[in-house]
Order: structure tokens, then sequence, then C-alpha cells
């Protein structure tokens, strides 16, 4: 009896014993864990509250306050014209703001993308300080096929008689489109023809293009998203355009020669004498 109560101690003392190296190894793995959530901590950057948009919107519907949420954002690397308060973006009382271009969940709301409260998602939202807006008439062969969309961006080319000669000229580049036709919604993606496009340029150049529609015909290329290059001036005209060099005209400098004629007798001679004039 005393034997068997000895194996059942020593049987307890031994599962305790294993109990116990196991819980220390739990609060030792736990221990290193949270220390290494705390040095992760300390390594991340601090984040903040920012207003995002809690399901996708479409330019011209009104943002209401049921359209946003808050979400944990990265506080150095937060986008320019962000908001953080509901009342920044909803002030009391005021009418709600409008989007001007279309916006995914989870995206910030920005001030460059809603109008201000109660305004009208027009092209005049687009113009930015000291801009005007300006329509040029294109067609199929001109306006790039219907390819163009608000926000593009695009050369001007200026066809007509200069001194006689028909010829196209590079006359503005990297102009941007803020509408085509009636459309300012920067998110439309299927292509049309367009009529009219309506570009933001300064008041100098409203009276250039003016000035260039009325005189010739205005064609549009289209420039690429992330081209950042600046085209040089460029003018063709048809002897350029076909390699038909100019002909070379050479005066031909014939001396004078004046006479005179003197009768002797029957016979009249006629002999050289100094030019007077």
């Amino acid at each position: 009896m005393r034997m068997i109560f000895g194996l059942v101690l020593i049987v307890g003392i031994a599962l305790a014993g294993t109990a116990v190296y196991m819980a220390q190894g739990y609060l030792a793995n736990m221990t290193h864990e949270r220390n290494a959530l705390l040095a992760a901590r300390a390594k991340s950057k601090p984040t903040i509250e920012v207003l995002v948009l809690a399901k996708d919107k479409a330019y011209g519907e009104s943002l209401r306050e049921e359209d946003v949420v808050k979400i944990r954002w990265q506080k150095d690397s937060l986008p320019k014209g962000h908001f953080l308060k509901m009342e920044d973006l909803f002030p009391v009382g005021a009418k709600p703001r409008t989007i001007i271009t279309n916006m995914t969940k989870f995206e910030p709301v920005l001030a460059a993308k809603v109008t201000e409260p109660g305004e009208d998602a027009g092209i005049t939202s687009r113009l930015e300080r000291g801009m005007r807006a300006f329509a040029i008439k294109v067609d199929r062969t001109s306006g790039v096929s219907g390819f163009l969309r608000p926000g593009d961006r695009v050369d001007i080319y200026w066809t007509g008689n200069i001194q006689g000669r028909e010829a196209t000229k590079l006359i503005e580049t990297r102009i941007q489109l803020i509408a085509v036709d009636q459309s300012s919604d920067t998110g439309h993606q299927s292509p049309s023809i367009a009529r009219t496009v309506t570009v933001a340029v300064s008041p100098n150049q409203v009276a250039a293009l003016a000035q260039a529609q009325s005189s010739g015909r205005l064609t549009l290329s289209l420039v690429g998203a992330e081209d950042d290059t600046v085209s040089a001036d460029i003018e063709i005209d048809q002897k350029r355009l076909l390699g038909i060099a100019d002909r070379e005209v050479r005066q031909v400098e014939v001396e004078r020669v004046c006479t005179t004629k003197v009768r002797k007798g029957a016979e009249v001679i006629e002999q050289p004498i100094p030019c007077t004039n």
C-alpha cells in the first residue's frame, strides 16, 4: 500500500513539475511576443483618423454624412486637402457637397474632388485662379477620334495661310481639357465623338486661340498621361513636308554697252562711247 502511495506521489510531483515547466515556457513566449509587439509599435509611425468614403460615389452625386466613415491613416502621408472632422466636411446648416470626379470606397475625401457646400459641380470649379474656359470646335479628325476626356492634356496645332503658303504650326502645348461637349466628368470612360472641347487657358491664350480659330483650323494632339516633355517650336508647310527645296535665283549682271552712230559719207558706222547714265 505504501509502495502504491509513493508511486502516485512521484507521478503527481512529475506532472506538477511538467505543468510548471510548460507554464514558464508559455509565459516566456507571451513576454517575448509582447516585447516584440511593443518594439514594433514604437517603430511604427503615428496614425490619425481621416474621413474616407464608405462606398463608391460617381460624378455629380451628393455627398452626405452616411457616405463617410473614419479610418486610421499614417499621419505623415495624408494627401493634400483631406478632412479630419465631420463638421469641416459637413458644416452645420450648409447644403451637401457634390462629387466632381469618380471616387471609390475607402478613398480619402479631398477638397479637390468635392465642391464647396451647396456649390454646383460645373466647370467653374475646375478653373484655377487666373485661368479661363475656352471652347474649341472639333470633329472626328481634329478631336482625336473621340478619345478625349476631361482631365486630359493636348497640344494644339493651327493650319492656315502664312504669307501665301499653307502651313501647320504648333501654337499651344499641354493644354488641359476641363470639359468635352457638355460633360466635365473626369471618370467618363466610354469614347464619343465630340463637337466642342473646353480648355483651361490664360486670358492671353484665349485671345491667341480665338484668333487662330477664326483664321484657320485647329487640330488637337493627345499628350500621354506620364509625358512631361515640352514640345519644341514646330512649323511645317507643303514644301517642307514633301522635301522640296526652294530654288536659288541668281541675278546675272549684264555689262552695259553704249554706242553712237557716225555717218562717213554713204556709210554709217556704230562706235562705242562711255555710258552717261
